[in-house]
């Protein structure tokens, strides 16, 4: 108890428990190799269970494991350096991928209407769900802009973002995608961060195109969840 106790007390005690979860997640997907097996999964089980077996406040956890979200800005920011190596790449193809990127935006926008309808949603939880595909900072801003449901939001983007990731790789294949600017373009939209982690590990150019889409299907979003509001 007095250990316990003690994490509790500690500042720093949210930071620690997120970074050795996040570790152990990274290590077990070294080991197993399987996709499902993703760190970012791992950490959010691991921490969910612990604070429960430990009985720990959430908002003991949070005082301290907020630091880490203040790296999100300049992590975002970052991913301009692989942009920066591919810009000639970029501007070869910036229509293809101008067209790839709204696309995916909108058929993300679509999806959720259809969803709203099918499932008889009311106005405070469709605006929740339009901001899925898109980073989090961006996401929980327009979700709280347009009265929904920001805890809620918050969640749902970091599973899509997951998904998208654990299940990317497997898209690629079964639909033999195998251009790395379509493969970019399909995490960064679908998938924000998350997705871009992912594209990072199949190449440079996956990478670059994905940090793209990142900062493109968010400024779309922006503006396109304020036309898809009112539909519902």
């Amino acid at each position: 108890m007095k250990t316990i106790e003690f994490l509790e007390n500690s500042v720093f005690f949210g930071v620690m428990i997120s970074f050795l979860s996040y570790g152990l997640g990274v290590f077990l997907k070294k080991k197993t190799g399987l996709a499902i097996i993703n760190p970012l999964l791992m950490a959010v089980i691991i921490v969910t269970a612990f604070l429960a077996v430990t009985k720990i406040d959430y908002q003991k956890y949070y005082a301290g494991a907020k630091y880490i979200s203040y790296l999100l800005t300049p992590a975002t920011v970052s991913l301009a350096i692989p942009l920066h190596r591919q810009f000639e790449l970029l501007k070869k193809n910036i229509r293809a991928i101008l067209c790839g990127i709204i696309s995916g935006a909108v058929t993300s926008f679509l999806c959720v209407l259809a969803m709203a309808v099918i499932f008889k949603f009311s106005h405070k939880e469709y605006v929740t769900f339009l901001p899925k595909s898109i980073t989090t900072a961006i996401g929980m801003g327009v979700s709280e802009e347009l009265g929904g449901y920001v805890a809620i939001t918050a969640a749902i983007i970091i599973i899509t973002g997951i998904f998208g990731n654990i299940i990317g790789e497997t898209v690629f294949k079964i639909f033999h995608i195998t251009e790395p600017v379509a493969k970019g373009i399909a995490l960064g939209t679908s998938s924000h961060a998350i997705g871009t982690a992912k594209a990072m590990e199949l190449g440079e150019t996956e990478g670059a195109m994905s940090s793209l889409s990142i900062v493109i299907c968010g400024l779309f979003t922006v503006i396109g969840s304020m036309i898809f509001a009112k539909f519902i």
